[in-house]
């Protein structure tokens, strides 16, 4: 009796050791197939021993399985918390989608579709549009009696009763030029050519004197260091007229410089670095560093005396 018992359990053993040693199948989302032992089981995936001579092995995510394959590997219990949660359910045991339910709304009522005029005259909006069109209209008549030289009264008259029409009928005229008026000359009386003729010089520059309007005398000019900045710019801008032959204000002004030790007057500027200016005077030619110059002055020149 013991013998067989140990016999038959012996032969359960076999049957189910062969059973646990034959290869797990499982398929992949793209449609491969691999065979081979579970041998690590994580969050991440399944660590496969693939069937073959070799040893080799491969990890698969949760992700890559079919839905056959998770469905096969929830048979087994330790599996079967990780695969549930890939598997997607059927069709009869997802929820049933809410109806939805489409509410009546207000809609307002379209106008009927008027004429132009009709919808201009209307509205509020297209009687303010035509009176814009109207004071446009009055003041192009207005711009055209100016041009065209017609009664204004005339033509925005017209206007008034033809807009648009108005005004481009008078622009269409030509211009109304008024005749010239005729000049009357009158003769002279007796006498008055020859007075004319006896008068002095004296008395006829009196008079012209009298006409002509006192003409402002140029004043001195004076540039001084701290409000003014000597520099080559400043020289080369300001004193334009003196480098070369004398023009503008080279020839109402005399041009004096000023330094520590000496004062020059100038006739001319020979030219300008960055650090001295050099001078043409009436004592020769002359050399001034520009941190020496104190003062520039520019006296007018005293107007020649009349012959």
């Amino acid at each position: 009796m013991r013998k067989l018992l140990f016999l038959f359990c012996l032969l359960l053993a076999v049957t189910f050791g062969a059973a646990a040693a034959e290869p797990l199948s499982l398929t992949l989302t793209d449609g491969a197939a691999l065979s081979g032992d579970i041998i690590k089981i994580g969050d991440e995936g399944l660590m496969l021993h693939l069937t073959g001579e070799t040893y080799a092995t491969t990890n698969v995510a949760w992700s890559r399985l079919s839905q056959t394959s998770l469905k096969q590997l929830v048979a087994y219990p330790k599996i079967k918390p990780l695969a549930e949660a890939f598997i997607e359910p059927d069709a009869s045991e997802r929820p049933a989608k809410a109806e939805i339910t489409v509410n009546p709304v207000t809609r307002l009522e379209r106008p009927a579709n008027p004429s132009l005029f009709g919808g201009l005259f209307g509205s509020p909006l297209g009687l303010f549009l035509l009176l814009v069109v109207y004071a446009a209209n009055l003041y192009a008549a207005f711009e055209v009696s100016v041009i065209r030289a017609r009664p204004a009264a005339q033509v925005m008259g017209l206007s008034a009763l033809l807009p648009i029409a108005g005004p481009a009928i008078f622009l269409a005229m030509p211009i109304k030029v008024a005749p010239p008026e005729e000049v009357v000359e009158f003769a002279a009386p007796a006498g008055t050519a020859g007075a004319a003729a006896h008068r002095s010089p004296e008395e006829i520059q009196v008079v012209e004197a009298s006409w002509k309007k006192d003409e402002k005398k140029p004043e001195p000019q004076v540039f001084a260091r701290g409000k003014f900045t000597f520099n080559k710019k400043f020289l080369e801008t300001k004193f334009v007229g003196y480098f070369g032959t004398p023009r503008g204000d080279a020839l109402k002004f005399t041009f004096e410089l000023k330094t520590n030790t000496a004062q020059h007057a100038v006739e001319r500027i020979m030219q300008v670095t960055v650090t001295e200016i050099i001078l043409e005077t009436k004592n020769g030619q002359v050399t001034v560093p520009l941190a020496d110059i104190q003062e520039i002055k520019l006296v007018p020149v005293p107007p020649a005396p009349a012959e």
